[in-house]
């Protein structure tokens, strides 16, 4: 097939609570270049596929139009990586608004890992000893169908500097707790200054000795990993990490793959957590060639989690003895630091639960 064609540069809104708002006409003036990448993103279905070469009658369980709870959000990057004239492309798969996430389903709630239980104060959740989660934003660059947080009440967390007062305070106060992960949505969608700003607070807790990135965007929009960025990891006392998110070896391309290898040879430890998706990468030759993909760049493939049952999602299921077999077959074909942990994430228990 052919490459995709590049889109021409659409009015960018925000893709939820806390982005960055940039328009084409700033994206032109001042915008940085993740920011003018960002606002080239592809957000109607019909653009998808008329960039893909698909018509409706290819993809006919497709949702036209834009979901307004949860609309289609789609790098050009990433768009870039897909398969043009092929409705089964994998990472098409995930970012397709589909008619079955309009179909209830027993056992798939709104809040399926309890979220809202453990949070503690605003923006801040702790599920488990020693590390305490940031809310840091509701947005992402890439909306996933199967995301476990798309229906999570962003609007109740904090926007502002200092809303995020009673955060830090809480973690100031337990010493307990020595691991920060900065999520949301995703924590890179904040601009470097308030990254920084956020960053800073935390990184001058004296107990606090990990700092730890959880963002999918090196891997839907690689051109945010910037030099500012760059120098404010390098610039913090606690030790940064980072947790990418890739689900299928097709991910792990061009200017992805290049960003992913300067991040480890930089120095960052760089680790990769996805999810079994059913026909996606529900096969032992689909997670196998993703962590031959990871590993031949450094990044250690981590958790391969099973599906978080959230509403709208359950389409995308795998039965646990798939995944199960899938990770027996692994481990007789790669060596054991290649082989992701399969595990689940269950609401009350003091860790995810290997599977």
């Amino acid at each position: 097939m052919s490459p995709l064609p590049h889109a021409k540069l659409a009015n960018y809104q925000p893709a939820g609570e806390g982005a960055e708002r940039v328009t084409t006409e700033e994206a032109d003036s001042g915008a940085t270049s993740w920011q003018r990448d960002l606002a080239g993103a592809i957000r109607r279905t019909d653009d998808l596929l008329a960039q893909l070469r698909l018509t409706p009658a290819d993809v006919p369980e497709a949702v036209s139009g834009s979901d307004i709870n949860f609309p289609l959000l789609v790098p050009q990057s990433y768009l870039r990586r897909m398969t043009a004239g092929d409705p089964r492309d994998p990472l098409l798969r995930q970012v397709l608004p589909v008619n079955d996430e309009h179909h209830d389903a027993a056992g798939f709630v709104l809040d399926a890992v309890g979220d809202q239980d453990a949070r503690t104060a605003p923006g801040l959740l702790q599920k488990y000893h020693g590390r305490a989660l940031l809310m840091t934003t509701g947005s992402c660059a890439i909306h996933c169908r199967y995301c476990f947080r798309r229906e999570y009440p962003y609007q109740q967390e904090p926007k502002r500097r200092n809303d995020w007062n009673d955060a830090i305070d809480a973690l100031t106060q337990d010493t307990s707790i020595s691991e920060v992960i900065l999520s949301g949505g995703d924590p890179l969608m904040l601009s470097d200054t308030r990254l920084e700003q956020l960053v800073s607070r935390v990184d001058a807790i004296s107990h606090i000795r990990r700092i730890r990135f959880h963002t999918r965007l090196p891997i839907v929009l690689p051109s945010r990993i910037t030099s500012e960025f760059r120098s404010l990891c390098s610039r913090m006392r606690s030790q940064p990490i980072m947790v990418v998110h890739a689900n299928h070896a097709n991910e792990i391309a061009s200017d992805c793959q290049e960003t992913l290898r300067e991040l480890v040879c930089w120095g960052m430890p760089v680790l990769n957590q996805s999810v079994l998706l059913k026909g996606i990468n529900d096969t032992a030759a689909d997670q196998i060639n993703l962590s031959r993909s990871l590993i031949d760049i450094g990044v250690m493939p981590y958790y391969l989690h099973q599906l978080d049952r959230v509403r709208g999602t359950a389409h995308f299921e795998v039965p646990v003895e798939i995944g199960r077999h899938i990770i027996q077959q692994m481990r007789t074909e790669l060596p054991g630091y290649a082989v992701p942990q399969l595990v689940q994430e269950i609401p009350g228990e003091l860790s995810k639960t290997p599977l």
